[in-house]
């Protein structure tokens, strides 16, 4: 098992508003919990929605179990975040290819995974994204996410 006692995450989803946000949150949360030495952050590979909080259904399902993500704001993900990130989860494998794009010459692709891969390895499943859908549709994607944000604790811590 891996054990790292400092470790910088980054979690990426297309407009930063849905999905990356609540991974964000769930696992800062989870940080805090653990009293790890770990930071995390969170980035959209498109530029829609710089500057705006989560989605109000993604900030309204964490605020229910008791993470607050208001304070949150999108911003776009750039080349130099591979300099900045030990992690970096792509939540779907059409943002896995995004950040390859962005990244050009400076793209590590050993630093970026699959976020759905550390729970189910070797599936390369995405995220499903909740934005085309209903208020109902946030409930299991924040629930897989916080499973998939434990099974990186369990990984890494």
């Amino acid at each position: 098992m891996l054990t790292f006692s400092s470790m910088r995450i980054l979690m990426v989803c297309l407009g930063n508003i849905c999905r990356s946000p609540i991974a964000e949150g769930l696992m800062r949360n989870k940080i805090e919990q653990n009293g790890l030495d770990w930071e995390v952050d969170s980035a959209g590979t498109e530029s829609y929605h710089i500057g705006e909080p989560p989605h109000r259904y993604s900030q309204k399902v964490c605020l229910a179990n008791g993470v607050d993500i208001s304070s949150q704001r999108a911003r776009k993900f750039t080349a130099k975040d591979f300099e900045q990130f030990d992690k970096i989860y792509a939540m779907a494998a059409d943002v896995y290819n995004e950040i390859k794009h962005i990244g050009g010459y400076k793209a590590d692709m050993s630093r970026v995974e699959l976020f759905v891969n550390e729970l189910w390895p070797g599936t390369n499943k995405s995220v499903p994204d909740p934005w085309y859908g209903t208020e109902e549709g946030y409930l299991p994607v924040y629930e897989l996410i916080n499973q998939t944000c434990d099974a990186i604790l369990e990984k890494y811590k």
